[in-house]
């Protein structure tokens, strides 16, 4: 049974393989190297969003012995692969276009040629939409990454058909395929963006700064108790939030005191942050070797016998 991401993945396929068939018919039409770049993206739309069910179906997976922290991070090579083929669906824009710099072509059946591309804009622009509030909603880096690439190809075609009747206006023919050039241009930078996000999420980035301010808005309240806290670290893979950190407390505290206040802590980081899955280690805070490992690294010490 497919969950919410899944569908929504789907809509992005229906809608690619519609405005698929609306751009390409207007490239068709019309002969507008514009058009044409504007079609070739959307070809691009339609791997990216299949790619996307696909990460989006291994994501779902529960964590097993070999992927203990289950399978989350599948979604960044969905968004990443999205950032890699807009890349090369701009290379083919420039490829195509540049002849066309050389020799400009007369564009034709324009009316009838642009009805189809604004059709097929209203329908990405509304589709974005729902993704993008979904991928906020559902804390999807591959839906959010869908949305921005078809509200890119929005205000691609917006740009391309701009140009078209400027170009039809001026006379200037040069106009067609220099747009298509400047459009891959800021596809090249869009695919550079996505690549990036799904690099820091890979490398396992922290928190945002919002998160992170739950978190000490969390243990502020227990620091007002005696309590105190350090070797807070935090990762982020997809839409799950991993956090770990040492809990200071008086060595006179039997072990199930300690072990209550640090199930309380883990809780209410549960509560305060929706899919997150924190670690707490329990240390005495008379013990000088309990402050030795506050950074990334431990102090290595003898072993206790």
């Amino acid at each position: 049974m497919l969950n919410g991401k899944q569908r929504y993945a789907l809509l992005s396929i229906a809608a690619a393989c519609i405005t698929i068939g609306l751009k390409f018919g207007a490239y068709l039409l019309t002969g507008s190297i514009g058009l044409f770049s504007d079609a070739a993206e959307s070809v691009v739309n339609l791997i990216a969003a299949m790619m996307a069910l696909w990460m989006l179906t291994i994501a779902m997976r529960p964590p097993d012995h070999d992927h203990a922290f289950g399978h989350t991070k599948a979604e960044y090579f969905a968004s990443g692969l999205e950032g890699m083929l807009i890349m090369l669906a701009a290379g083919s824009i420039i490829w195509t276009a540049w002849p066309r710099v050389l020799n400009p072509t007369e564009i034709t059946r324009l009316d009838l040629g642009l009805g189809l591309s604004i059709l097929a804009t209203a329908i990405n622009g509304g589709v974005a939409w729902i993704i993008m509030r979904a991928g906020k909603r559902l804390r999807s880096i591959t839906l959010q990454a869908d949305a921005h690439h078809l509200f890119t190809d929005v205000w691609t075609t917006v740009g391309v058909i701009g140009g078209i009747l400027l170009t039809k206006i001026t006379g200037w023919l040069v106009l067609d395929p220099l747009i298509a050039i400047a459009v891959a241009l800021h596809i090249i930078w869009i695919g550079f963006r996505i690549l990036r996000e799904s690099g820091y999420g890979l490398l396992d980035s922290a928190l945002s700064d919002d998160d992170q301010a739950v978190i000490e808005d969390i243990l502020a309240r227990y620091r007002q108790r005696g309590l105190e806290f350090h070797a807070l670290r935090t990762r982020v893979a997809g839409p799950r939030r991993f956090v770990s950190l040492h809990v200071l407390v008086p060595g006179s505290w039997s072990v199930q005191k300690g072990h209550d206040v640090c199930e309380t802590i883990e809780l209410a980081i549960a509560a305060a942050l929706p899919d997150s899955h924190a670690i707490t280690h329990l240390e005495p805070l008379e013990d000088p070797a309990a402050w030795d490992d506050e950074g990334l690294d431990r102090v290595n010490h003898e072993p206790i016998n």
